[in-house]
C-alpha cells in the first residue's frame, strides 16, 4: 500500500533531540528554538518569528493580536480547516465566509469587498496547497478599509508570491509543522510578524513578561495581558530544525514528484476526464499536495475506493465550514456559494510526502488512468 502521507524524517532528528535532552533545557526557547526562529526570519524576511505548539495556536495568537471585540467580523474562505475559523470565534468574532476561486481553491478576492461591513476588522486568507492568494488585490483593499490581514499559511512554508514568502506578506502569518506538512515537529507551528509587536511574546508566555525577565530587562515577571502556553517543547524544535537544515532538498524532492504527477496525468486532463492544479503567474508553490478533480462527488467516491483497492492511499479534503454545524452556529456565508461546495466535492488528494519514489508516483498515476480507462470502456 502506498500511504497517503509519511511524516518527514531526514536523519539528524534523533541526534538533535538527544542534544536537547542533554542540554537540560527541554521546555522551550532553548538553542534549537532560537535556531528555528533565525531560519524562519532569514527565509521569510519577517520582522520576527515565534514557534508555537501548533498552527492552530499560531492562529489563536494572531486573533488575539488583532484585538478583536465581541461581534467583530472576520472575512475568510469557507473552504479551509476549522482552525482558521476557531481562532477568531474564540476571540469573540463572527466568521463571514465568501466563495472561492475554482482554479486555485483560494478565497475569491473579488468577493471580499462586498462582504465588508462596519463590523469587519480582519481579512483572513488561506493559501491552499501552498499556492498564494491574490495578495496584490487583497492588501490594498485591506488598507482602504483599515483592516488587518492574517495569512493562514499552514501549507505555505517555502512558497512565495511575487518574490515574497507566504506568511510574511500580511500583518500576521501562521505556519503549521504538523506531521502532515512539508516540515514537521509532530505538532507545532509558528507565527510570523510583519512588525515586531511586543505583545506577541507576552501572549505566547501565558500573558506574562517572562521573556523580558529572562533577557534581564526586568527584575521580575508578572501577568500583563491575555495569553496561554503557546511555547513548544525544545524536543519538538530540535526535531524540526533537522528538517529546516534540509529544506531545499525536501522542497526539490517534493516538486520533482509533483511535476511527475502532472506529466503523467496531463493526457487525462487534456481529454477532459480530470482537472489538475493551477499555479498562477507570480506564485511559486512548494508541492504541499497534488490533487485532481473528478467530475462530481459520486465519481470521486468511486475513484477513492478504486485507488484503495489498488494499493494507493487517497483522501478528499475539507467539508466547507459554512455547511458544518459550528459554521452555521458561529458564522455566516456572504454572497453566492457558486464554487465552494461544488469544487470541494470533486477534489481528491494523491500521495505526497518526502521519500515518495518515482515508482510510487507512477503506480498512483497509472491507477488513476486505469480507473478512467475502465470507465470509458
Amino acid at each position: 500500500m502506498i500511504p497517503f502521507n509519511v511524516p518527514p524524517y531526514c536523519g539528524k532528528e534523533d541526534e538533535y533531540v538527544l542534544q536537547a535532552i542533554h542540554s537540560h533545557k527541554i521546555c522551550g526557547d532553548g538553542a534549537f528554538t532560537k535556531k528555528c526562529h533565525e531560519w524562519l526570519v532569514q527565509r521569510t524576511g519577517a520582522a520576527r518569528a515565534l514557534l508555537t505548539t501548533s498552527g492552530s495556536h499560531a492562529l489563536d495568537m494572531a486573533a488575539l493580536l488583532c484585538a478583536l471585540e465581541p461581534g467583530d467580523e472576520v472575512i475568510m474562505p469557507s473552504y479551509t480547516f476549522s482552525s482558521t475559523a476557531n481562532a477568531f470565534v474564540l476571540a469573540g468574532a463572527v466568521p463571514v465566509f465568501v466563495d472561492i476561486r475554482p482554479d486555485t481553491m483560494n478565497i475569491d478576492e473579488n468577493r471580499i469587498e462586498e462582504a465588508i461591513t462596519p463590523k469587519t476588522k480582519v481579512i483572513c486568507v488561506m493559501h491552499y496547497a501552498g499556492v498564494a492568494c491574490e495578495m496584490d488585490a487583497i492588501l490594498p483593499m485591506a488598507r482602504r478599509h483599515g483592516l488587518k490581514v492574517v495569512e493562514d499559511a499552514a501549507q505555505g512554508v517555502m512558497a512565495s508570491y511575487k518574490g515574497k514568502a507566504l506568511g510574511a506578506i500580511g500583518d500576521y502569518g501562521c505556519y503549521s509543522f504538523h506531521e502532515s506538512k512539508n516540515y514537521s515537529m509532530g505538532e507545532g507551528g509558528a507565527i510570523l510578524l510583519r512588525t515586531d509587536d511586543p505583545r506577541a511574546e507576552v501572549i505566547r508566555e501565558k500573558g506574562t513578561n517572562r521573556a523580558r525577565f529572562l533577557r534581564g530587562q526586568v527584575d521580575k515577571y508578572t501577568w500583563e495581558d491575555l495569553g496561554s502556553s503557546y511555547l513548544p517543547s525544545e524536543l519538538n524544535a530540535a526535531y524540526l530544525y533537522a528538517q529546516l537544515e534540509m529544506a531545499e532538498q525536501i522542497n526539490a524532492a517534493r516538486l520533482h514528484c509533483w511535476d511527475l504527477y502532472r506529466q503523467m496525468l496531463t493526457p487525462l486532463a487534456e481529454a477532459g476526464r480530470i482537472e489538475l492544479p493551477v499555479i498562477p503567474d507570480g506564485c511559486v508553490h512548494n508541492a504541499h499536495m497534488f490533487y485532481i478533480k473528478a467530475r462530481d462527488l459520486d465519481e470521486r467516491t468511486e475513484l477513492i475506493a478504486w485507488l484503495k483497492a489498488h494499493g494507493v492511499g487517497s483522501v478528499f479534503h475539507y467539508v466547507p465550514l459554512h455547511s458544518a454545524a459550528a459554521g452555521l452556529r458561529f458564522g455566516r456565508f456572504h454572497g453566492e456559494d457558486k464554487y465552494t461546495t461544488r469544487e470541494s466535492q470533486r477534489l481528491l488528494r494523491l500521495p505526497m510526502y518526502y521519500g515518495l519514489t518515482d515508482a510510487e508516483v507512477e503506480t498512483a498515476a497509472n491507477a488513476v488512468a486505469a480507473f478512467y480507462a475502465r470507465a470509458r470502456s
